[in-house]
């Protein structure tokens, strides 16, 4: 017990950088407990990891504004409600002003990645001078792990706000107040963190704690060395150079540091990326995602497809809460309604074939009623399969608003996709093939050779780029990849665009759509009693035996708001400029808590 309270009280003592800048002053750091007693002592400083953290499960935090509301809208994922004005629909379609009223928060996740950030900094600090890192290989974990999950929030400091400040030494009354520094700053460093930290760290399942996916391990820092690699040595809307936060309204552009260049980065990650295969595996698609729900895919290991989860507790975290097949007042959420704020847009179930497994794990086309019954959703509005209160072990679930699923940061899937995307780029074209192909012929599970088949037909460089592209929408759909990868690839708005039209296409039956005859028919799937499968019929197909048919499904669905696939909530995928405005603003409450230091760029 009295191990416990120490533990406790250190992870309290660490709750330095609030948002408020007298609060940071007003913190003791962990030298309350004699800096070389806490970081030359594992069970300590161990306890140090866990406060950097506790600070994602933070109200504001990761918790309950930054997952669920970064990464849509996309051509794959979007937000299920349009209200134009509404704070939430602005996040969404790219409206966000500085005053929005989910983010500009005193206690939101800006300010609260930052606490996460400077707790990882008075770790990093303490190991280095007390852990004796260089003769301890388990000292050396805990400095690889704190270097590890820094970086992870600063890249996702990056990814929705651009260029931030700059912080890898804990605060001082000299630093509290500092600028946005060039994310190409940050970038770098982070980078070179990960060259380290890799070094550290053991290979899944290699140890107690490398066995948890709650824990880093050294695939999972080698994948975000390249998630992050690839971001940076991408397309992004940059201020000039030496114009950071400035007012600058920026350009979509590449960054102009060499070192971020891919003819530099890419062999880094090439290295970073051979390690990493093999040291874990694709598991079956449909059990995965059971699992998930289930809080089953916590192991790490060579046979786990699982890299890493936001270590929430049982009873935190709004994942399925806020992701979930929708449950109206359902006995499978107590009474309440819970899950289906977002899905995958109505075109993106026809993106898959009808032989590829993760098309009915993905996109569900029905919800749950208060009578604990199935029901079409309606074409307008889908969920995401993944995620279901159905199959969580906490059955009915009843925790309010936390469920405790502990959300994938990242699968061993994309390390395979983000190797065929390295391997192709430098010329590799059969390494990149053969990595796609198993990502393929786990999609396409009982007919493999389908999968081989079409690995097989890319034919060059640019082939095999499309094939990337289309892949990583099937297989990452609801997992919020996909913004990032289409900033980085420069195809924000041009994929947005070809979504607002193959949306309108599929309301009037037109275009890809012109062979369906606007009915469904649908069942309770034979092997999962969970889930309706369904039939978008085809004019001249004989009707499925055994299924209940829903005519005019599809065409019932004109431009009358009512119908709720009408043209401007279609074209309001996005209401202002998605290149210009891809990143949020940086919000009222952290300007004014900077003493004018931090300001906006891009237009803002």
């Amino acid at each position: 017990m009295k191990k416990i309270f120490n533990l406790i009280a250190l992870a309290a003592s660490l709750l330095v950088a609030a948002p408020s800048c007298d609060l940071i002053l007003d913190q003791e750091s962990p030298s309350a407990y004699d800096p070389a007693t806490v970081y030359s002592n594992y069970t300590l400083a161990e306890g140090t990891i866990f406060g950097i953290t506790e600070a994602f499960c933070e109200v504001n935090s990761y918790r309950g504004r930054f997952l669920p509301w970064y990464g849509f809208n996309t051509d794959i994922e979007w937000y299920n409600t349009f209200k134009p004005g509404d704070g939430k629909t602005d996040i969404a379609s790219y409206n966000c002003l500085p005053n929005n009223g989910q983010l500009n928060l005193s206690n939101g996740p800006f300010p609260l990645m930052y606490t996460a950030i400077e707790r990882a900094n008075l770790v990093i600090e303490g190991l280095r001078k007390y852990g004796s890192v260089a003769q301890k290989p388990d000292m050396a974990y805990l400095l690889g792990e704190a270097l590890t999950l820094r970086a992870m929030v600063y890249y996702d400091l990056i990814k929705a706000w651009g260029d931030v400040p700059a912080r890898f030494a804990p605060v001082s009354a000299e630093t509290i107040y500092v600028p946005k520094s060039s994310r190409d700053v940050i970038f770098n460093q982070i980078l070179a963190d990960l060259d380290e930290a890799i070094a550290y760290l053991p290979y899944p399942g290699a140890t107690a704690a490398t066995s948890r996916a709650d824990r880093i391990n050294k695939v999972f820092a080698e994948g975000l060395f390249a998630r992050i690699g690839l971001a940076a040595s991408g397309y992004a809307l940059r201020p000039e150079d030496g114009k950071v936060g400035t007012g600058d309204p920026g350009e979509v552009r590449l960054s102009s540091d060499p070192a971020l260049a891919k003819d530099k980065l890419y062999p880094r990650i090439q290295a970073h990326l051979n390690d990493a295969i093999g040291k874990a595996g694709l598991e079956d698609f449909a059990a995965y995602w059971k699992a998930f729900n289930n809080s089953e895919h916590m192991t790490a290991g060579p046979a786990n497809e699982t890299l890493y989860v936001i270590p929430f507790g049982a009873g935190r975290g709004r994942w399925n809460f806020t992701f979930a097949v929708s449950s109206a007042k359902s006995t499978y959420t107590a009474g309440v309604d819970r899950g289906g704020d977002a899905g995958p847009l109505p075109t993106v179930y026809f993106m898959y074939d009808e032989k590829d497994v993760r098309r009915d794990v993905t996109c569900a086309n029905y919800q749950w009623t208060k009578d604990n019954e199935l029901e079409l959703a309606g074409i307008s509005k889908w969920y995401f399969g993944k995620y279901r209160f159905d199959q969580m072990k906490a059955n009915p679930y009843t925790g309010g608003n936390d469920d405790g699923i502990k959300p994938v940061v990242m699968r061993y899937a994309d390390i395979l996709l983000m190797a065929a995307e390295v391997e192709n780029e430098l010329g590799n074209l059969p390494l990149a093939k053969n990595y796609l192909k198993q990502i393929r012929q786990r999609a396409y599970a009982g007919d493999e050779d389908a999968a081989e088949t079409y690995v097989n037909s890319i034919a060059n460089k640019q082939d095999m780029f499309d094939a990337i592209v289309e892949e990583r929408a099937l297989e990452f759909c609801g997992e919020f990849l996909r913004k990032g990868d289409l900033i980085r690839w420069n195809l924000l708005k041009t994929k947005l665009d070809e979504a607002i039209a193959e949306m309108k296409d599929l309301r009037g039956l037109t275009g890809n759509y012109g062979t369906l005859s606007g009915d469904v028919y649908y069942t309770v799937d034979e092997e999962d009693e969970g889930r309706l499968s369904l039939v978008f019929f085809k004019d001249g197909a004989d009707a499925p035996s055994g299924y209940t048919l829903e005519a005019g499904y599809v065409n019932k669905y004109d431009d009358a708001k009512s119908t709720g696939f009408y043209t401007e909530r279609i074209n309001g995928l996005y209401t202002r400029d998605p290149e210009q405005y891809m990143f949020w603003p940086m919000f009222n409450d952290t300007m004014s808590n900077s003493q004018g230091l931090i300001k906006n760029d891009y237009g803002y």
